[in-house]
């Protein structure tokens, strides 16, 4: 089943919905969506699946074949070392993975900051705002584009937590992710009319034993009031379904045309 072209936005899922690598997902999914989060690892001294340079032409091959844009996870809540530098393990992954994309020129690189400390209360917030501005300056570096950075509201932390860092990141988009805003019980539709317009990426996913379900266990009528709002909107980012099986995209794609009556 595919949906490509049927909205203003790019319809997109992960990069992990066949049990196998990289390339065969993104062939797999190139004719059924428009975008494709690739979800990439690198365990020290162990597996990785960042794209060597014959990867990175496949993909880009893919992609200008079937229309196809990427968006990429950044594997490790973002964080400064306890010196300030760039130096700490979440960093240094996430340039390594910023290096092996590049050549994809990627629609957006969605991100999470690691705040617990702030969160918890152990150090104050505004000193935890400056260092995570200042490693959101020094990740745009090395993109080149602070839009193409998206800061991802996570479950787990009030859903304002990221206004003051996004507030003086200046040009840092964000990534809306309504899945975590359903596992916690928030009504999406407030935080998208507040956010959309600095929001060039949003994650759809269900609730159910576990997020990251298939939409099949959203209520219809709330992922209707989301879909219909996007539309309304006009909204041209990314929307990616963020799903880890076929079976689940399978029924990602049936729940969106049966709240939306699509034929």
């Amino acid at each position: 089943m595919t949906l490509k072209k049927r909205f203003p936005f790019r319809l997109g899922t992960t990069s992990y919905i066949l049990p196998a690598d990289l390339l065969p997902n993104v062939e797999y999914l190139a004719p059924l969506v428009e975008d494709v989060e690739l979800v990439l690892f690198e365990v020290d001294d162990g597996p990785s699946n960042l794209p060597d340079a014959a990867e990175q032409a496949e993909l880009a091959r893919l992609a200008a074949r079937f229309d196809l844009t990427y968006t990429v996870h950044l594997p490790l809540d973002l964080r400064l070392a306890g010196d300030g530098s760039d130096g700490h393990v979440s960093m240094v992954k996430a340039r390594r993975v910023i290096e092996h994309t590049r050549a994809l020129n990627p629609f957006a690189y969605v991100l999470h900051l690691d705040g617990r400390e702030a969160r918890d209360g152990a150090i104050d917030t505004a000193v935890w705002e400056r260092q995570a501005v200042r490693a959101l300056q020094i990740v745009t570096g090395w993109v080149g584009d602070a839009a193409r950075l998206c800061v991802e509201n996570l479950d787990h932390y009030p859903p304002a937590f990221w206004d003051g860092v996004l507030t003086q990141a200046g040009g840092i988009s964000r990534c809306v992710d309504v899945g975590h805003l359903w596992l916690e019980g928030h009504d999406p539709l407030p935080f998208l009319r507040s956010h959309l317009g600095r929001a060039r990426v949003i994650h759809l996913h269900g609730v159910a034993e576990r997020d990251h379900s298939s939409l099949d266990h959203a209520p219809p009528q709330a992922l209707k009031a989301v879909l219909l709002y996007l539309i309304e909107q006009q909204y041209r980012g990314v929307v990616t379904i963020e799903v880890f099986s076929d079976e689940d995209l399978t029924t990602s794609l049936a729940a969106i045309q049966g709240a939306l009556g699509m034929e």
